[in-house]
């Protein structure tokens, strides 16, 4: 068994001249805790089988390069470790702290297969990450010749951020569209500060921004700006707007006051973040303290929500799912930490109406798994006579997200859409019906993960250049 690294304790004098403040103390902090995280990184990489076949990196959709860097880890060698991390991954310290690892990298190591648990690769991933910028190892946005090309993107979630640093780096001149006031998208306001910290968003945001990339904010295409205008001034537009229409519930008493929706919910707390003066809060309209709280869905969000709301104060937090726990598409990891933080699941359980306005109680309809549906998984189906009511002062509807209809919101009828109304677009390309308009993320997908935008992103931003150029070619002869 390898040797657990000791936790070196740091004595102040109590007869100290001057008392020591929060700084002094978090500086005593910090180098206790940074020299017990680059042992367990080091004890963790050095787990790693450097197998033959390595499962964690075809099982991660960067392909990150997972084995050399954890090797390099172990080895001491930070700042090389961190220059073959972010060769695939533009974003690797978000990456670390938010990807579902347990159902791609970690879930697929050799070492977890064996039994022998897995190598906490996301971990080793956030900390050399983290260890890069602290050390000054992160580059700045500088590339080595301008290009008059300009591409527009709208959207400054992962998918567009990625394309955004991928373009600008090969001197390409990017504008970024978005109709929040802050840059990051569903980082910044949809993925709570408890797993992704804000200031590590906008350290990026940072990064463009002084690498050259211009934003406009509280820009909501369709409305303050047309996408025809925006098409026309740039060569090359991505759309990068992810899915935000939310999926909604039917049923007697929905439109109960104190039935809220996920997104909502999330923002108005991710605002406090920033210290902003959120209305909803003080109102108590979007704040779970002292509530009984009953969050509806399976997935991350749902899992955000019930989590967030542990943290407001909430008397107590339940999550339904109409399906079991074995079928439930959110991360066992999310769930295994949500119910330790004290959230009760009740598992085959759905939303049948509502009671009161404001709300009291949701009728819940008992449910059962039946045959498979079109994806393959188990089609719930109520039990007759098994209901009951359970009460709450706060419903968060997470129940998951649409695309909005783009076509006709920016009027581009031509703009393909598939049957569930997400934008038809080559999968490795990004390319769309409309020539020089490129998708990505979830617009594409349909609700996916952060990991998957900054993969399309990245793969858009490459054949958006093979576009510019084969441009530039056509019109020099």
């Amino acid at each position: 068994m390898a040797k657990q690294p000791m936790l070196k304790f740091v004595t102040v004098e109590r007869d100290m001249p001057e008392k020591r403040g929060a700084e002094a103390r978090r500086e005593d902090f910090h180098e206790i805790y940074a020299e017990y995280a680059d042992a367990k990184a080091k004890e963790q990489a050095s787990r790693c089988s450097q197998c033959g076949v390595p499962y964690c990196q075809t099982h991660c959709p960067l392909h990150n390069n997972i084995p050399d860097w954890l090797r390099l880890t172990a080895e001491g060698r930070l700042q090389e470790a961190y220059q073959v991390s972010q060769a695939t991954n533009t974003f690797p310290e978000i990456c670390g702290r938010i990807c579902p690892q347990d159902r791609l990298c970690e879930g697929n190591c050799v070492i977890e297969q064996s039994g022998h648990g897995t190598v906490t690769i996301g971990a080793v991933e956030k900390y050399i990450t983290d260890t890069a910028w602290e050390e000054g190892w992160v580059e700045p946005i500088a590339p080595a010749q301008e290009r008059a090309d300009s591409v527009g993107i709208i959207g400054a979630g992962p998918g567009g951020l990625a394309a955004a640093d991928v373009l600008r780096r090969a001197g390409v001149q990017v504008t970024v569209y978005d109709r929040y006031d802050r840059g990051g998208g569903l980082l910044t306001y949809g993925i709570p500060g408890f797993k992704l910290e804000k200031d590590v968003v906008m350290r990026r945001m940072e990064q463009l921004e002084q690498g050259g990339v211009e934003f406009v904010l509280n820009c909501d295409v369709g409305k303050d700006i047309q996408f025809e205008e925006i098409r026309n001034k740039h060569n090359a537009v991505v759309i990068a707007t992810g899915v935000y229409k939310s999926r909604d519930l039917q049923g007697p008493g929905s439109g109960a006051k104190g039935i809220v929706k996920a997104l909502d919910y999330l923002t108005a707390s991710n605002r406090l973040c920033f210290g902003d003066k959120v209305p909803e809060i003080e109102s108590g309209e979007l704040n779970a303290e002292g509530k009984r709280v009953v969050v509806i869905g399976g997935g991350d969000t749902a899992m955000d929500c019930v989590r967030t709301a542990i943290r407001q104060g909430a008397t107590s937090v339940k999550c339904l799912y109409r399906r079991d726990r074995e079928n439930m598409p959110g991360s066992q990891r999310e769930v295994q930490n949500a119910e330790e933080e004290g959230v009760e699941f009740l598992w085959l359980s759905a939303p049948k109406g509502f009671a009161g306005d404001p709300v009291t109680a949701v009728k819940v309809q008992q449910m059962r798994l039946g045959q498979p549906d079109a994806t393959g998984r188990q089609s719930p189906e109520p039990i007759e006579g098994a209901e009951h009511e359970e009460p709450a002062d706060l419903v968060i509807k997470a129940l998951g997200f649409e695309p909005e209809e783009l076509p006709t919101l920016w009027n581009q009828e031509e703009l393909a859409v598939t049957r569930w109304g997400t934008i038809k677009a080559d999968f490795t390309t990004g390319q769309t019906s409309m020539p020089g308009v490129f998708a990505v993320g979830d617009i594409v997908r349909g609700a996916s993960l952060v990991v998957w935008a900054i993969r399309d992103g990245r793969d858009s931003a490459a054949a958006i250049l093979d576009h510019l150029n084969a441009a530039q070619s056509v019109a020099a002869e």
